[in-house]
């Protein structure tokens, strides 16, 4: 079974050269990535030494770790931290975060490379955020005697830990020094295959949500855009939710739409500007111009805005739902937003929990989504009891961060661990 995940490592390797040789910009970036690890690791100055390694698969998984990493800092601000990353999306838009002593890419998990990685980072422990496991990674740490910690883990029946030839994957498993899961469904699946190493910690997500919607960035264009009106913020769209909300603003509603793409390419850009015509405008063409007359659709074209932007709306529409699932609507729900999302829903618990507390509306089709929203925009009081549900759901799951640094040692206030 080694031999086939060692193949399959290859494989992965060459269709990424492959991807990027037809011409796939964000395969190109890891693939240039993967080659810089080690050399940026041997060539620094001041390597840090006994770092908390905390790696994320991409940049959502970045944020939702991010209250631990924090909080470690805040602490204990002497802590050398290595961040590591798979996805180019996270790396790239995180590769300057400033409390981080090192960031970088995460190599290729071969038995060499994970040797070589941990034996220049010479970590403390390793903090992984809800998925990503890696063999050789895993199992080099073991074997150094290395505390691993996965943290808002979750955990379901059909993944291949629980089938009944999922042997070697539960060996990746049993490299874990202690889960921390988001649901008690998760510590009981994992009983149920002999791993007593877990706590119901709960989801960090809902911290960093909760200390964001505390101090949320500010943009004045953005509050002369609503101002006057009842504005609907789209987030982290696909084709497919732009495509309905286009379709539904031709009905003439009256309220504003603030529209930020999942990807903010040029070629996206333009693609959401032609759908939308004439009412729409983007951002950076809106702030040049305080003449301008306020437009039906704003479309965001600059990245690492729009947890701040839901705070001038008061309906959300989150993306990814039609696709490979839902992206981060806990975002708006802090600051208390009724959430419209497509299907695909079923494996993120938030989605569950806001579902039941009513303010969350799944739609798998357009009449749905035209229904539901028609509801929330034409019903003030569902609005608002929506918003004061999603807030509670917020106020009531937030903790993981303080259970999980009490758990691991570093909850102490700065000096030395707890």
């Amino acid at each position: 079974m080694v031999f086939l995940y060692n193949w399959g490592i290859k494989l992965l390797h060459g269709l990424a050269r492959l991807s990027a040789f037809f011409g796939n910009g964000k395969t190109r970036k890891w693939l240039r990535g993967q080659a810089s690890v080690f050399p940026a690791l041997e060539n620094m100055p001041s390597r840090p030494r006994k770092a908390i390694w905390f790696h994320f698969a991409s940049l959502g998984e970045f944020e939702q770790g991010r209250p631990v990493l924090e909080r470690i800092k805040e602490n204990h601000p002497g802590q050398a931290v290595v961040v590591s990353f798979f996805s180019p999306s996270g790396y790239e838009i995180r590769k300057n975060y400033p409390l981080a002593d090192l960031v970088t890419y995460l190599p290729l998990d071969t038995p060499g490379n994970a040797r070589r990685f941990i034996e220049l980072v010479q970590p403390s422990c390793a903090i992984f955020t809800k998925y990503e496991y890696w063999f050789h990674f895993y199992r080099e740490l073991k074997r150094q005697e290395i505390p691993l910690f996965v943290i808002s883990a979750i955990f379901r029946k059909e993944q291949v830990f629980f089938r009944w030839y999922g042997g070697f994957f539960r060996k990746i498993l049993a490299c874990v020094t202690r889960f921390f899961v988001q649901t008690d469904e998760s510590r009981q699946l994992l009983a149920s295959i002999g791993f007593s190493n877990s706590q119901v910690s709960g989801d960090t997500r809902y911290d960093r949500v909760y200390e964001n919607s505390l101090m949320p960035q500010s943009f004045p264009e953005i509050a002369r855009f609503a101002a006057g009106s009842h504005c609907l913020v789209a987030g982290s769209t696909w084709p497919q939710e732009e495509e309905m909300l286009a379709r539904y603003l031709q009905r003439g509603q009256g309220w504003k739409y603030i529209i930020a793409p999942h990807e903010v390419t040029e070629e996206h850009l333009r693609a959401v500007l032609a759908r939308f015509g004439k009412d729409a405008v983007r951002y950076s063409e809106w702030i040049n111009n305080s003449s301008m007359p306020a437009p039906a659709v704003l479309v965001i074209d600059r990245i690492g805005m729009l947890s701040s932007i839901y705070r001038y709306g008061e309906i959300a529409l989150v993306g990814g739902g039609f696709g490979k699932g839902i992206h981060n609507i806990l975002e708006p729900a802090v600051f208390g937003m009724p959430v419209l999302f497509g299907p695909r829903y079923k494996k993120f618990s938030e989605a569950h929990q806001l579902i039941e507390a009513g303010c969350a509306f799944p739609v798998t089709n357009f009449e749905e989504f035209a229904r539901k929203l028609q509801l929330l925009q034409s019903d003030e009081d569902l609005r608002r009891k929506a918003a004061e549900a999603a807030q509670n759901v917020i106020t009531q799951n937030k903790g993981a961060t303080s259970l999980i640094l009490e758990s691991i040692g570093f909850s102490s206030a700065a000096g030395k661990k707890s």
